[in-house]
C-alpha cells in the first residue's frame, strides 16, 4: 500500500536477496528482473547480494555488470553468516555453500529471495524459515 493508502500502488516492506541466477537474468536483460529492479528502486527496497554470489557470477567488468553491482548492496561473508550457512548445510543434504549463504543472508532480514534455482533453495527453506518467500528470477 502506498503512503496515500491506495491499494493500487503496492509497496514492499521487506528487502530482496538475489542469488546467482537473478544476477544472470539481470545481465541478460530479463524483462521480469528489470521490472523487479525498477520497482525496488521506486519503493527504496534494499537488494542484497552476498559476496559469494558475486564471485560465482562475476566474469570480468562490463558496463552491465558494473551497473548491476552499483545498484545492489554487496554483503560481506561475516563469521556469523558463514556459521549460519554451515548449520544449514548440516541440516539439508546436497545443499551447496553458495545457496546456504543466500538463504542465511536473507533469513537475517526476513527477505524475499529471487532465484532461478527454486528446487535447491526450497530444501534449504526448511531450515531458514524466516525467509519470506522464494520467487523465480526468470
Amino acid at each position: 500500500m502506498s503512503a496515500s493508502g491506495s491499494a493500487a500502488e503496492p509497496r514492499v516492506s521487506t528487502g530482496f536477496t538475489f542469488d546467482t541466477g537473478a544476477l544472470i537474468a539481470l545481465e541478460r536483460g530479463d524483462h521480469r528482473m528489470r521490472v523487479v529492479m525498477r520497482l525496488a528502486r521506486l519503493d527504496s527496497v534494499r537488494i542484497v547480494v552476498p559476496t559469494v554470489v558475486l564471485g560465482e557470477w562475476w566474469r570480468g567488468r562490463s558496463k552491465v555488470r558494473d551497473a548491476i553491482v552499483a545498484s545492489v548492496q554487496v554483503e560481506p561473508l561475516s563469521e556469523s553468516l558463514a556459521k549460519a550457512a554451515g548449520e544449514g548445510l548440516a541440516k539439508v543434504r546436497r545443499a551447496t555453500f553458495v545457496d546456504a549463504v543466500v538463504m542465511a543472508s536473507a533469513a537475517q532480514r526476513a527477505d524475499i529471495v529471487y532465484t532461478s534455482d527454486r528446487g535447491d533453495l526450497d530444501r534449504l527453506w526448511s531450515h531458514f524459515t524466516s525467509v519470506r518467500r522464494l520467487l523465480a528470477a526468470t
